[in-house]
């Protein structure tokens, strides 16, 4: 797949770590294999030593230069505990944080903590919830960050030519409300504002994976057809998209029919510049994002690749549970430059 081998190309640029927090699944173990035979990176397995060596060979995978590291015996982790009993502030006890570190996705979040991983994927077998979880609470967001969002990469082979589009949020966030200060009730994040967060950072994972982002935010009503539901939180949104990245082509709401085809969006909106041409859809509801990249992917005949989770200060990334090793390998050698592009800078700067 082309998407993914301009990204394998520039993987031995700059080295890094990456931790797996199932290190006995089968799939992980397979992909480690292959990143290892191809020299990409320096893998971490969460597991217990014995179990994962156990499961490599009824595999036949060769993970020989892989680290393995079991929470249970692990040398660092009195110091761990420690580190997270301090970054919980007082919110679990010292007991509470050893039981949660003798878990693999706390465990594995803790060394991309502490600097002893540069990134982490998990979720084989662990929820989305379970990966986000220690993620929020470790990682936490990056600065001016107000929530963290996902999107999903889909990718299909049609008539000899490379489709891609992006989605989000399919994952993370269930609807999008006002914050208030519980002290004076005034706002300080509005919906509208979470969600045109959720657009810019779709739009810059859409350009990493070589997308020019022409960005539709979505409802069930174009340029105001239809009142109420989410029609005014997504018409806000792409106003407040546009003072977060004044450069950003982004446009709503659309109905998605309008957001896709030329046909219609002549009829519904001639004058923007995303309408029939969009290939950013951002959802203002979960049940849509999520159905609707299950239709793409099922129906559409598209590869989804995600979530991928924005918004943090580490790359933590989650994996489908119904994921195989070939996605796995993949994801990983993305997450790696995608973490290469981050440190070097600052953002998620277009690859390609």
């Amino acid at each position: 797949m082309a998407m993914f081998d301009k990204l394998l190309a520039n993987l031995k640029n700059s080295r890094k770590t990456i931790v797996f927090t199932e290190g006995t699944d089968a799939r992980i173990l397979e992909a480690a294999s292959r990143l290892q035979a191809e020299d990409l990176m320096d893998i971490i397995l969460c597991g217990n030593k014995d179990a994962v060596l156990a499961a490599a060979k009824a595999g036949n995978f060769d993970v020989s230069k892989a680290t393995i590291l079991d929470p249970l015996t692990y040398e660092g982790f009195d110091d761990m505990v420690k580190c997270m009993f301090d970054l919980r502030k007082g919110k679990m006890t010292m007991e509470e944080c050893a039981s949660s570190l003798k878990k693999s996705n706390y465990f594995g979040t803790m060394l991309v903590k502490m600097g002893k991983a540069d990134a982490l994927l998990g979720g084989a077998t662990y929820s989305t919830a379970d990966t986000v979880r220690p993620a929020l609470q470790l990682v936490k967001t990056k600065k001016g960050a107000n929530l963290v969002s996902s999107s999903f990469i889909l990718f299909r082979e049609k008539d000899g030519k490379e489709e891609k589009i992006c989605m989000g949020d399919c994952a993370i966030n269930i609807s999008y409300e006002d914050t208030v200060d519980k002290a004076t009730g005034a706002v300080t994040v509005t919906a509208a504002q979470k969600l045109a967060e959720v657009a810019v950072e779709s739009a810059k994972t859409a350009a990493f994976f070589g997308i020019d982002p022409k960005v539709a935010v979505l409802s069930f009503s174009t340029y105001g057809s239809g009142k109420g539901g989410t029609v005014q939180l997504s018409h806000d949104a792409v106003i407040e998209a546009r003072k977060l990245n004044p450069e950003l082509v982004i446009d709503g709401e659309f109905q998605f029919d309008a957001a896709v085809s030329p046909v219609v969006a002549k009829t519904k909106c001639p004058d923007s510049k995303v309408a029939g041409q969009a290939n950013t859809f951002i959802f203002p509801l979960i049940e849509a994002g999520n159905i609707g990249y299950k239709i793409a992917q099922r129906l559409g005949g598209y590869e989804a690749y995600g979530p991928i989770l924005q918004g943090l200060n580490a790359p933590i990334n989650d994996l489908s549970r119904g994921c195989n090793a070939d996605e796995v390998y993949r994801w990983q050698s993305s997450l790696q430059v995608w973490l290469n592009n981050t440190l070097k800078q600052g953002n998620f700067a277009l690859f390609f």
